[in-house]
């Protein structure tokens, strides 16, 4: 197990040696990356910071319990079950949200559960998607989220459906 934790080391290390063989200025090169650092903090902040307050919102108004509610019917005939809704909703918000969620669900229902695997599953395969629509729509000059948008919560929610699918014939 000690060996795997040199191989970041060791790669620094490698294309440090790597860049000085080649007689690079590798400091300066430092240098001039953390240079362009800064305005990309500066053009992610606003919508991180619209994505974290709305997440914030959408939690304490009690939307999400009253969404929850509503798609409960849907989410049961899809064969999601009712224990992962609140982690199905949050997940595309929050990532560190949603790990809470897991962590809850396996401490509550043992990880080897058929509700557990369908929890893991579910987090494991998707992503944050309103964080990642923030830092990738920052960046471009097309800006036409509404679409994006849209398919990416559905490919998330078809990928619930097929996951908790997998885990019953599993």
């Amino acid at each position: 197990m000690k060996v795997f934790a040199l191989i970041i080391p060791l790669l620094f290390l490698a294309t440090f040696l790597f860049a000085a063989a080649r007689k690079m200025r590798v400091y300066d090169s430092f240098t001039e990356g953390v240079k362009e650092a800064f305005p990309l903090v500066l053009s992610v902040f606003p919508y991180l910071a619209a994505v974290l307050m709305l997440t914030s919102l959408f939690t304490v108004s009690g939307l999400d319990e009253k969404l929850l509610r509503l798609l409960s019917p849907l989410f049961r005939a899809l064969g999601i079950p009712a224990e992962i809704g609140p982690l199905v909703l949050v997940k595309p918000l929050s990532g560190s949200g949603s790990t809470a969620l897991l962590s809850d669900i396996l401490s509550r229902y043992g990880a080897d559960s058929y509700i557990a695997r369908c929890a893991c599953a579910a987090y494991g395969s998707s992503e944050t998607v309103f964080y990642i629509g923030a830092v990738y729509f920052s960046r471009t000059k097309r800006k036409k989220f509404t679409a994006a948008l849209l398919i990416s919560l559905f490919s998330y929610f078809a990928s619930v459906v097929l996951c908790c699918a997998l885990c019953k014939i599993l």
